[in-house]
């Protein structure tokens, strides 16, 4: 099956033209908001009436200032996406063999959410490692950075390349939020940056397009 090999600065350029466009910007603009607007306050419970036997304890429900199923919503949005359940990583040796030997594993896969894709991506630097080297997806030993990893999700089947351009789109708005001027290869590669730097922003990007519904 062909696909396209993409460099990570052909992902970074595709992710920051998404990101610009005007369509992308109606999406993210005000994402933390994204919850039902708060109702007004119920009610209290009326005091129980006095009389013989035990006082009536008052309904706990009219404390809160919205409804428990809103409640319970809003805590449901402000989890990370679950991680992925699909089939194993190949080990090591998968992790060093081109990733057109794993196109394969594409067949009959359907689409995902950019978080999940995202989950997948994280999965891949968590077991088969992370790398900084300038201008390549992966070294020798099949260490990722996060472009590659994204890619390397893409072709282990999690997701099309429309996902990967808009989990990169998520990354950079991400990284926008951190303060990083520039696009995600720059960022991978300055010096000083570690492993866990790099799962701490897919983890962080996870959130917020998981909160987005995306």
């Amino acid at each position: 099956m062909a696909t396209a090999v993409l460099t990570p600065d052909q992902l970074d350029g595709q992710a920051a033209r998404l990101h610009d466009t005007q369509a992308w910007q109606q999406i993210v603009t005000g994402w933390e908001h994204t919850a039902a607007e708060p109702t007004p306050a119920l009610a209290p419970a009326p005091a129980p009436a006095p009389g013989p036997g035990p006082a009536r304890v008052s309904d706990w429900r009219g404390m809160l200032s919205v409804p428990v199923d809103q409640l319970i919503d809003d805590t449901l949005r402000a989890l990370p996406a679950p991680p992925p359940h699909e089939r194993p990583l190949p080990g090591r040796l998968g992790a060093m063999l081109p990733d057109r030997v794993h196109l394969w594993r594409r067949v009959g896969q359907s689409d995902l959410r950019p978080s999940v894709h995202l989950g997948h991506a994280r999965q891949i630097l968590a077991a088969w490692g992370w790398q900084n080297t300038p201008y390549r997806l992966r070294n020798a030993r099949g260490a990722r950075c996060v472009c590659g990893a994204m890619i390397s999700a893409h072709r282990l089947g999690y997701g099309s390349l429309d996902t990967v351009d808009r989990a990169g789109a998520w990354l950079i708005t991400e990284l926008r939020a951190q303060g990083w001027p520039g696009l995600i290869g720059p960022w991978n590669r300055h010096p000083g940056r570690t492993a866990a730097d790099a799962l701490a922003l897919v983890d962080a990007t996870i959130r917020r397009a998981s909160l987005a519904g995306q």
